[in-house]
Order: C-alpha cells, then structure tokens, then sequence
C-alpha cells in the first residue's frame, strides 16, 4: 500500500509546485509560504480530529516531539526556499532541483539510519542527479 501512498505523494507535489508558481505570481514568498502553511495545518488536524486520532496525543514521547519539531522546522525551511526560487525562478527548473531531496535522502539514510544502498539504489540516485543537470542547464 505504501507505494500507492508514494505515488499520490508525487502527484500532488507536482500538483504542488504548479499551482505554488501560480500563486506566488506579485507576492512575496514569505507570505505564501505563511498562506499555504496555515491550510496544510487546518487540513492536517481536521483529518485528526475526523478520524478520531486526537487520543493518540498521549502516545507522544519526548522522543518523538524533539523529531518531529525539528522535522517540521526542516519543512518550513524547505518551503520559505521553495517559494523564495518560485518567485523569480521557473518551476521546471525550481522543482527538479527541489527532487535532489531524493538523492538526499538516500545519502543520509544510508550515513545514519544504516539504511542499504543497493547498485539500483545507487544507479537511481545517479539517473535522479544526472536527468536534474540536464533539465537545469
């Protein structure tokens, strides 16, 4: 199931980056980041609230507070620099860029997660840097 997860997740943040250009178009990047920040957070504890997940709260560790914080400061970030490449920058080059997320990730799962790279891993990751280079330059 987690693939068809993956697959949406994709889907929408191409849906993302499209409708973002649109609407970052005479305003500042900090201020559409704010904007699209406040939905993500509506919607994100309206589908908790709706699915009842609300008692789950009192699961929460430290531990799991120190990540996540951190992990939404590496989200908004992420955005604030998005939306800032957004505003002068055209997003197929912007979003392409923005994927080496995924060259990232592997490097630093591999580096502290202990995660495996295999040859198609790697090949990927290669491709992914490699397909960015040239839709860049």
């Amino acid at each position: 199931m987690w693939k068809y997860y993956a697959l949406l997740s994709a889907i929408f943040a191409a849906m993302t980056a499209i409708l973002s250009k649109v609407g970052v178009k005479g305003i500042n990047g900090n201020l559409a980041t704010a904007i699209r920040t406040s939905v993500v957070l509506v919607l994100a504890w309206g589908i908790v609230l709706a699915n009842n997940d609300f008692k789950s709260v009192k699961e929460l560790s430290k531990y799991n507070l120190i990540f996540l914080v951190a992990s939404g400061i590496a989200t908004g970030l992420s955005w604030i620099f998005y939306f800032k490449a957004l505003e002068s920058g055209p997003v197929s080059k912007v979003a392409p860029i923005d994927k080496l997320s995924i060259v990232f990730v592997l490097i630093i799962s591999f580096i502290f997660l202990k995660e495996p790279l295999d040859l198609k891993t790697i090949i990927g990751g290669c491709l992914i840097v490699g397909g960015t280079l040239v839709l860049i330059l």
